[in-house]
């Protein structure tokens, strides 16, 4: 279904939702190069949901990509809310919920319904875990967003051992009720065991309480990265009907029913990239969610147009038929990759084109390369010296290649163990490792007496993940 297509409002009994998550705004806003992507898909997403006609714009976390975001990204950024939200069209839905127990703001009101505002997008926001409350105040980009009346913040846990979720209540005159419940980023080892102490309560209308279709947009690790490093599906109640899950970049926008609890989820994914991983290279979308009488929905996904294409590949020099001195010889190895990055280029081109038939070739925008490089028994090449054939080629010169080997055995019993292992033949892996995760594994080895291991891991991240620099004297 095309944009031109779409040109009608939905009708009284359907409600019509944009949804996407992870827009990580500002991610390398320095960068010459790709410093305007993240905006740019932005702007793509917010014309989406003014051409569609939706009823509002529901974001799963990570609207920024640093805690405290610059002037130059909390400007631009609401300059494209102003400019896309703000507008004399009517709200066709009512918010029929206390909204003070939802936002807990001075104003405590829904953007939409203040009447020092015209409101025509309304823009719904739970916080990520790049974007969450932290330092003085415990504020975070998203209140200052809602201070201004250009974003509904809410999800929000007063206390993250007693987690107590209260759902927002909108109704359409032709009988669509949408209950929309909403939990920001919370630790994952701490959401787990406030879910396994049965600390996690979503309370549900009084009046009408099966007639609602019941959202829930969480913001948390999906996948198992650790014994209790995420949230399964299974802990989240079976009265919902469909779970927006942010966090994982990973686009699977399609719907996945959940078979022991019934509910569906949808993962967006991110609208940029932001790490030279596998999942980001999968075609990012956003989705126009449309709700019906009867709790009857459907999900239509639109692939975003202004992602930079993104290819990755592998090459293994050992494959390569190469005499014994050219195992050395720099250049020779230099050319084997410099021809592979070639092809990965012209790939990337290919792709692009074939996403959309109205795309000339001379548009094409500089991708996104990644070649992961098994060296074992060759030498390496400097990787930024490397980049700069393909300045004018490349988005990313000085990461094009990742060099990685096979690991050694290593039989020498008397080796000692240093406390934590890096699986250093999975190169797309250690770009999801995190600071914390090797300081809590080098704690677990320690038998700390006067300082607390997790105090100390907490203050780590807050201080690397945050920029919070009296965390650690704290």
């Amino acid at each position: 279904m095309s944009v031109e297509e779409e040109t009608e409002p939905p009708a009284p009994n359907c409600f019509r939702i944009l949804i996407a998550t992870d827009n990580h705004l500002g991610y390398l806003e320095k960068d010459p190069i790709r410093g305007n992507d993240s905006f740019q898909a932005f702007a793509e997403i917010l014309t989406l949901a003014r051409d569609r006609k939706v009823d509002f714009v529901l974001l799963g976390g990570d609207l920024f990509h640093d805690n405290k975001p610059s002037r130059k990204t909390l400007h631009k950024t609401m300059t494209l809310l102003r400019q896309f939200c703000m507008g004399s069209n009517p709200v066709a839905f009512s918010f029929v919920s206390a909204q003070d127990e939802t936002f807990k703001t001075a104003f405590a009101t829904v953007n939409y319904m203040d009447p020092n505002y015209n409101v025509s997008i309304p823009i719904f926001s739970i916080h990520g875990n790049h974007d969450d409350p932290s330092g003085d105040g415990d504020l975070c980009a998203l209140d200052l967003l809602s201070a201004a009346g250009l974003v509904n913040y809410f999800g929000r846990a007063e206390k993250v051992d007693d987690v107590q979720i209260r759902p927002m209540l909108l109704k359409k005159d032709g009988g669509v009720k949408v209950a929309v419940y909403g939990m920001g980023n919370i630790r994952d080892e701490r959401l787990y065991r406030t879910f396994v102490g049965k600390k996690v309560r979503m309370f549900r209308p009084k009046e009408d309480t099966d007639e609602w279709f019941n959202i829930f947009v969480i913001h948390q690790n999906r996948v198992k990265r650790g014994p209790t490093n995420y949230i399964p599906e299974t802990f989240l109640p079976d009265f919902l009907h469909l779970v927006l899950w942010g966090h994982e970049h990973d686009c699977h926008i399609d719907l996945e029913q959940n078979d022991e609890k019934g509910f569906y989820i949808t993962q967006p994914g991110s609208s940029v990239a932001t790490s030279l991983s596998e999942g980001e290279t999968i075609a990012k979308h956003v989705g126009i969610l449309e709700i019906f009488p009867d709790k009857e929905f459907k999900l239509d996904k639109v692939a975003l147009k202004t992602v930079r294409p993104f290819v990755m590949g592998d090459i293994v020099l050992a494959d390569i038929k190469l005499k014994a001195r050219q195992k050395m010889d720099e250049k020779r190895i230099s050319d084997v990759l410099c021809d592979k990055v070639d092809e990965m280029i012209e790939e990337a081109k290919q792709q692009w084109l074939a996403a959309d038939d109205e795309r000339e070739e001379e548009d094409f925008p500089k991708p996104l390369i990644r070649l992961r490089v098994d060296y074992s028994n060759f030498t390496t090449l400097n990787p930024q010296r490397f980049g700069q054939r393909f300045v004018d080629k490349v988005a990313n010169v000085k990461d094009i290649l990742h060099f990685h080997r096979k690991r050694q055995v290593n039989t020498d019993k008397k080796s000692k163990d240093v406390g934590f292992d890096v699986p250093i033949t999975l190169p797309d892996k250690l770009d999801k490792f995190q600071v914390q995760d090797l300081v809590q594994e080098f704690l677990k080895a320690q038998n700390l007496e006067i300082l607390p291991e997790n105090g100390i891991g907490e203050a780590v991240r807050l201080f690397v993940e945050k920029e919070d620099k009296e965390a650690i004297s704290e």
